[in-house]
């Protein structure tokens, strides 16, 4: 069950920073939590919970040990310990903080933690040189369509699979795009790429991964976002870097354009129910946001 309560301001702790929420991004990992399917996710911490683990906003106050940050600061970054965003108010892990830099919006911002930063380091573990060709598979979602504009911007050949309703943003971006529910996926992708990918960023995980993972070239260069089993096929799982460092990377490349986030829905936070509701349908393209202030 979800549902709106009151609660005072969150006391950060050592190596904390309080945080006014500008916007939560809305991850898969939002329910998932809420399903409590995955304990250690928000901290471990028994119910009620509030959900999110992305934000952007203002810093209101320091933790212990957190001199890199000032009071009026522009951050986003991830809520680890507890705290959730998905609130007028948050905690943010400071080393898993960074500052927005002058010209990203604040919307753009709260995506970069999980999905932007989830797109570097996946295309980076890949290491593909310019002209290679790598498959998306789940191209639609937030993760996807990061994924594949920044492989489109290194100039990598990306083919993507998805739904019909994802059709459009991925076209839209440059991926050659392959209907799961209309044609026989590992066929089209064979028709597109007769010699196999040469790279595999997989967001979809089970059977579906199973499909992709022989069109891969070498085992070895199928990257696997949500399914830890990808090392039985012979791939690996990606490798993320969630420091401070991380963060700025992406907002470096955000603010130049070439991560470019794919933004389709902004809720109230009023609204997060139905926000958090079209992220697991898994039926909204892009990536779906709550802005709070």
């Amino acid at each position: 069950m979800q549902e709106f309560f009151d609660r005072p301001d969150p006391v950060p702790g050592t190596g904390e920073v309080l945080v006014r929420v500008d916007v939560a991004g809305v991850n898969p990992l939002d329910h998932l939590l809420r399903s409590g399917l995955v304990d250690g996710l928000d901290g471990g911490r028994p119910f009620p919970r509030v959900l999110g683990m992305e934000a952007a906003g203002t810093v209101l106050a320091l933790g212990e040990n957190v001199d890199e940050f000032e009071v009026g600061d522009a951050v986003f970054g991830f809520a680890l310990t507890g705290g959730g965003t998905y609130a007028e108010t948050t905690v943010l892990s400071a080393p898993n903080t960074a500052r927005i830099p002058a010209g990203l919006s604040a919307s753009v911002a709260a995506t970069l933690p999980v999905a932007g930063s989830t797109a570097v380091d996946a295309l980076d573990q890949l290491g593909l040189p310019a002209g290679a060709t790598v498959l998306v598979n789940g191209v639609g979602g937030g993760v996807g369509l990061a994924v594949a504009g920044l492989a489109v911007a290194r100039g990598l050949r990306v083919v993507g699979t998805g739904s019909t309703a994802k059709r459009e943003h991925a076209e839209t971006i440059g991926v050659r795009f392959i209907d799961y529910a209309a044609e026989d996926v590992a066929a089209a992708a064979h028709e597109l790429v007769p010699g196999g990918f040469d790279g595999i960023v997989d967001l979809v995980g089970g059977a579906s991964l199973r499909r992709v993972a022989p069109l891969a070239r070498n085992p070895r260069d199928v990257i696997a976002v949500g399914d830890a089993s990808v090392p039985e096929l012979g791939g690996r799982f990606v490798e993320r870097r969630l420091d401070r460092e991380s963060l700025w990377r992406a907002a470096r490349l955000a603010l130049d354009g070439v991560l470019a986030p794919v933004i389709t829905a902004v809720h109230p936070l009023a609204d997060a129910p139905a926000a958090l509701a079209t992220v697991e349908n898994g039926h909204t393209p892009g990536k779906v946001v709550i802005k709070v202030t």
